[in-house]
């Protein structure tokens, strides 16, 4: 039988498909509302997962628009009662269940601050549909396992596919409207050749830059949550800023790399590594000495970054089990983290 976790993931790319479909208007209606709006920044709200979606779409914004955007510490309204000015601002608060009293009171501080609050949401109605300016349902579905996959994507999904209704990139909208067959495409990919390596190691680093750091930190909370193995995610520059002392024969990195203009860079730094002879895998056949991942080719960068988390997902339970966890019941955690 499979694990709850493996058939959510066989379902994201129906639910990116059903995404699409079932929200293209409240899609649209976002789109419009931000132009109308036309931010001078954009900040985010969220925890987990979440904020790793966040973070994707932080890459996002910044690469399509060329606009700041900065992360709110939800403890700033939850437990500082801080006020927020933000009247040239668009709040983005991203979350499963839309139920955690923090990233509420953070989106209802956001909109009392005069942001433009949007909230992606797989919960509606929910305390945080009823607190942003606007809610996407992101339309994942009931998602059982307790490690967010398909949610993840989703809100990734629906977030980017506002940005092309935002800022009128026809470029991104084809590559937002053929997600769900490059999806399932990821979905066939095998990485387990990183199994071996990672069954029997206490320790890793995950890499990337630019949105495929956003990836690497998704990659690395499965692995805690899931494996009860140690990872940290780092900038394929930053590694080199001390993290770089810790690496030593047979030490595992994967790096998530995009067909974008940071894999070179990360690429080199993989190679760097695998030359102090470092176990290394990465999404390219750039790097020197190091293990190509299969990967799908999007045609747009953005895509071609969030398209590597699927096969990673599917790796990631694998090696969960492995390593002799269940992966739908992480024993440390639950569903549904209610941080105040």
């Amino acid at each position: 039988m499979p694990t709850k976790m493996r058939e959510e993931i066989d379902e994201i790319p129906v639910a990116a498909a059903r995404l699409l479909e079932r929200s293209a208007r409240e899609i649209a209606e976002a789109g419009h509302a931000l132009r109308e709006r036309d931010p001078s920044v954009v900040v985010t709200i969220a925890r987990g997962s979440s904020d790793h979606a966040a973070h994707f779409l932080k890459y996002a914004v910044e690469l399509e628009l060329g606009l700041p955007v900065a992360s709110l510490g939800p403890s700033l309204a939850s437990i500082y009662g801080a006020p927020m000015k933000l009247g040239r601002a668009a709040a983005f608060a991203v979350s499963q269940s839309g139920a955690s009293p923090d990233i509420v009171a953070m989106a209802e501080g956001s909109r009392t601050g005069c942001a433009l609050a949007i909230a992606l949401i797989n919960t509606v109605p929910s305390p945080l549909a009823r607190a942003a300016s606007l809610a996407i349902d992101i339309q994942a579905g009931p998602e059982i396992a307790v490690a967010a996959t398909k949610s993840f994507v989703n809100s990734a999904v629906a977030g980017l596919a506002i940005l092309a209704a935002w800022g009128g990139s026809a470029e991104l909208g084809r590559a937002v409207a053929a997600l769900p067959d490059h999806l399932e495409a990821a979905l066939a990919l095998d990485w387990t050749n990183m199994l071996e390596p990672l069954s029997r190691t206490d320790s890793l680093y995950m890499l990337g830059r630019g949105p495929t750091l956003a990836i690497a930190a998704e990659a690395a909370l499965k692995c805690k949550e899931t494996c009860e193995l140690h990872a940290e995610a780092y900038s394929s520059a930053e590694v080199l800023h001390g993290p770089v002392s810790l690496v030593e024969r047979d030490f595992p990195v994967v790096a998530f790399a995009a067909r974008d203009k940071a894999e070179a860079s990360i690429a080199g730094t993989v190679s760097a590594l695998a030359a102090k002879n470092a176990a290394c895998f990465i999404t390219s056949s750039a790097a020197a000495g190091a293990h190509a991942l299969p990967f799908v080719a999007t045609g747009h960068p953005l895509t071609d970054a969030l398209a590597l988390i699927v096969p990673y997902y599917g790796f990631v339970e694998a090696l969960s089990r492995a390593r002799g966890f269940d992966p739908d019941k992480p024993a440390a955690l639950k569903k549904v983290t209610e941080t105040r």
